[in-house]
This record gives structure tokens, C-alpha cells and sequence, in this order.
């Protein structure tokens, strides 16, 4: 076996652990959360943290997979060059913050967000300071270290958060938990850094390649913004806080599996594509497709069984305040399929340098989302709206498949196959449910 694929495997199996550690620990506290807080604070803080992620990826020139796929990403003159646009960009957003508060404010009608939106910000100006250690780490697949710092640092946060929440059950209990989060990023980062310490440094080479690379990063990552986080903008207008609480809680869950190829494909992925994009083409599409397999399969039984009995978790799990979650998680799980197909493989594209088919890829869904959403809702109320989301992986979905098509990479009989083993999946285990006497996932949406 070579050293490559010994740590790709040791890699994916450490995401996989760190990630299911990681859904424990945020689903236990969640509960808590949910018991102490109302639904209400949980809409205002996604509505905050939209803002907050649409910032940083409005912004991002692509500095952490410059440093792992750029052949300069281990010289100390590229990693300092890229710390210090780091921290620029961090202090720029925190303006950006400042600046958006009172029309964002105005807009929604929560004064709260004219002040929340500055202090939360504060986290951009931290993790600007992060070093570049951790890109670095990445580089070399050393995933075990991350997934151990990631759950340190996740499990200390979400205590303050918890303790916070039952002391003063108020929203700081997430505002606080967000910022001393970003604290011990920022701190444990040097600490893991086993090199020369990280200082500013502006190396003009080194800053043209990081740009002419964060190029198309800027514009996909621009628009996945736009794609992904467009239900919460619209949504936030036309529904209660309250009630986008309840589908943030549903959508949360039902993102797991999206969350975890994530993780996956930008810790080892992401890695291994680029030191193995220089192949033939025709060897690259059997690499992939030789490992992409066991993913797929595991990601159908995995998603078939969220859809099939996701109602009753929530049911189970939460409180009357929370019960239209379950409806809307099953729907929201099985959208999330044509995701999973091309979150394995779309970063081929980006090792082979056409990040420009996820950029226009998160286009055509931030356009069928605008256009949907509001459709959706007019016709159907909740429910037309959700179902929307649901189906809006299918254009990114086509643009992808297409772009693996042009740069000969595409896998699409695999598609299928997989595709036939969820679909089989599903038919069965819904079935046994009916036979049951459970009805469908879905019943809630017709007694609520």
C-alpha cells in the first residue's frame, strides 16, 4: 500500500470519528440548548450567522487551499505572506459587520441585531490571527491532530455555552459560547504550529499566486453563499423567528451527512486530488471512482435511514415547540442526495484548476432558489417552501456532472448504481414502516 493512500485511508477514517464525535457532542447540547432557550433566539442567531458566513465567503481568495495546493505552501515566506492577508481580510470583515448592522436591523425589524451583529463579528477579527498551521496540517493529511484539537476546542465552547444558557437563558449564551470558540481556535492553532512561529510578511510572488489561484475560489465561494444560505435570507422575511428557528433545528440535522463528506473532501479529499491531478486523466476517473465507492454506498444506507425514521427522532427527542421539524427533516434529508454525489468528487475539478464549474454551479441554484423560494411559499405555504430547498441540489448537481464531463472525469454509471441502492433502500424501509401501521415520515405535516 503506499504512504499516499495509507494516509488517505488513516485520514478518512479520523474525519469520519472526529466528525461523529463532533454530531454528538452538537446534538447533546443541542437538546440542552433547546430545553433552556427559546426558538426564537436560535432564528435571530441564524439570521446573524448568515451575515456572518456570507462576509467570509464574499471574501475568500482561497488562502487555506492555496497553501495546500500550491508547491510553495511548506516555505515559510508563502505561509507568512498568507497570515498576513489572513488578518487584513479578518479586520476588513469585522468593518463589514459594522457597516451591514442597522440596514440589517432595519430590514428584519430586530433592533437586537444592531449590536449583535458588531460583537459576533469580533470573530472574524480572531480567526484572522489563526496560524497557518492548520492549513498546513491539512496539507499533510495529519488529520488525527486536527479532529483531536477541533472536539478540545468544540467541547469546552459548548460547556460555557450550556452553562451560560441555564444561568442567564438569553441569547449571550450563544454569543459568548461563538467567541470563546474562536478563542481557542486562534490560541491552540500556534500552539500546534511545530515550525517558526508565524509573522507578517508581504511577498509579492507569493501574494500574485495566492490571488490568481483565490480567483475562481472567490467567485464560487461568492456564490455558494448566495446558493446555500438564501433559504434563511428569504425565509427570514416571510416566516416568524420563531418559526425559522424550528427549520434551522431541521436543517441542521438533516445537513449531517453534507457536513460530513465536507469535512471529508476539504481534510483529505481535496489533499489527495491535487498531489494525484498531475495523472493521465483516464487513471485520475478510475482513482476516484475506486474511492468513491464505499462512500457512496455508506452515505445511501445512512441518508435511507434519516429519511425513513428522522420524524420520530425529532418527535422523540424535542418538545411540542419543535414538532414541525419533524416533517420537515425527512424532505430536507432527501434533498440532500444529489449533494452527496457531487461533494465526492467535485473537488477533481478544483485539484485539475477548473474551480469555474462550482462557481456557475452555485449560480444556477442561487437562481432556481430565488425564483422557487417565494413560488414555493405563495402556493404552498412552509411546506412549499422546504420542498424547494429539497430540490435545489438537482442544478448544481447537472453543472458539475457537466464540467466532470468536459475535463473527462465524470462517473456518472456510478451516479446511477448509487442512486439505485438509495432509492431501493428507501422503498423497503418506508414500506416496513407503513406495514407497521407508522405511516409515512411526513405525517406530521398534515396534523400540525
Amino acid at each position: 500500500m503506499t504512504s499516499l493512500k495509507k494516509l488517505a485511508i488513516s485520514g478518512a477514517v479520523w474525519t469520519f470519528a472526529g466528525y461523529g464525535a463532533s454530531q454528538i457532542l452538537r446534538f447533546g447540547s443541542n437538546l440542552i440548548l433547546t430545553r433552556l432557550l427559546f426558538p426564537e433566539l436560535f432564528g435571530l442567531m441564524a439570521l446573524i450567522n448568515i451575515f456572518i458566513i456570507g462576509l467570509n465567503l464574499f471574501s475568500d481568495i482561497g488562502i487555506g487551499q492555496s497553501i495546500i495546493q500550491n508547491k510553495r505552501g511548506d516555505e515559510p515566506a508563502f505561509l507568512n505572506t498568507a497570515w498576513t492577508l489572513q488578518i487584513i481580510r479578518g479586520f476588513v470583515l469585522w468593518l463589514c459587520c459594522a457597516l451591514i448592522a442597522w440596514p440589517v436591523a432595519n430590514f428584519y425589524g430586530e433592533p437586537q441585531l444592531l449590536w449583535l451583529l458588531p460583537i459576533v463579528g469580533l470573530n472574524t477579527i480572531i480567526s484572522g490571527f489563526n496560524s497557518t498551521a492548520l492549513f498546513t496540517l491539512n496539507r499533510h493529511l495529519a488529520v488525527r491532530k486536527l479532529a483531536i484539537f477541533e472536539l478540545g476546542v468544540q467541547t469546552i465552547s459548548l460547556i460555557v455555552m450550556m452553562i451560560w444558557a441555564a444561568l442567564s437563558r438569553s441569547i449571550w449564551a450563544l454569543v459568548i459560547g461563538g467567541l470563546v470558540n474562536a478563542l481557542l481556535w486562534m490560541i491552540g492553532s500556534h500552539l500546534l504550529n511545530s515550525g517558526p512561529p508565524n509573522r507578517f510578511v508581504w511577498d509579492r510572488n507569493a501574494v500574485k499566486a495566492i490571488l490568481s489561484f483565490g480567483r475562481w475560489i472567490f467567485v464560487s465561494t461568492a456564490l455558494y453563499f448566495l446558493a446555500e444560505q438564501s433559504d434563511r435570507l428569504i425565509l427570514g422575511k416571510l416566516i416568524s423567528i420563531e418559526l425559522l428557528g424550528i427549520y434551522g433545528i431541521a436543517f441542521t440535522l438533516a445537513d449531517i451527512p453534507r457536513q460530513v463528506l465536507l469535512a471529508l473532501s476539504s481534510k483529505v479529499i481535496f489533499p489527495v486530488f491535487s498531489k494525484s491531478a498531475d495523472l493521465p486523466r483516464d487513471i485520475f476517473r478510475i482513482k476516484i471512482q475506486n474511492n468513491r465507492k464505499p462512500v457512496l454506498i455508506a452515505m445511501a444506507l445512512g441518508l435511507t435511514v434519516m429519511v425513513s425514521f428522522g420524524d420520530i427522532l425529532i418527535l422523540t427527542l424535542y418538545d411540542q415547540r419543535y414538532v414541525q421539524a419533524s416533517w420537515m427533516f425527512p424532505l430536507l434529508a432527501l434533498g440532500i442526495w444529489p449533494r452527496i454525489l457531487t461533494q465526492t468528487i467535485d473537488t477533481s475539478l478544483f485539484a485539475v484548476g477548473k474551480a469555474k464549474y462550482a462557481a456557475i454551479g452555485s449560480l444556477t441554484k442561487f437562481i432556481f432558489m430565488i425564483i422557487g423560494l417565494p413560488l414555493g411559499f405563495y402556493l404552498m405555504g412552509i411546506a412549499g417552501a422546504v420542498l424547494v430547498v429539497a430540490l435545489n441540489d438537482l442544478p448544481f448537481y447537472g453543472v458539475i456532472t457537466y464540467g466532470l464531463w468536459r475535463e473527462k472525469l465524470a462517473c456518472i454509471k456510478q451516479d446511477i448504481q448509487a442512486t439505485f441502492i438509495f432509492l431501493t433502500s428507501l422503498i423497503l424501509l418506508i414500506g416496513s414502516r407503513i406495514f407497521l401501521g407508522w405511516g409515512l415520515p411526513i405525517n406530521s405535516l398534515f396534523t400540525s
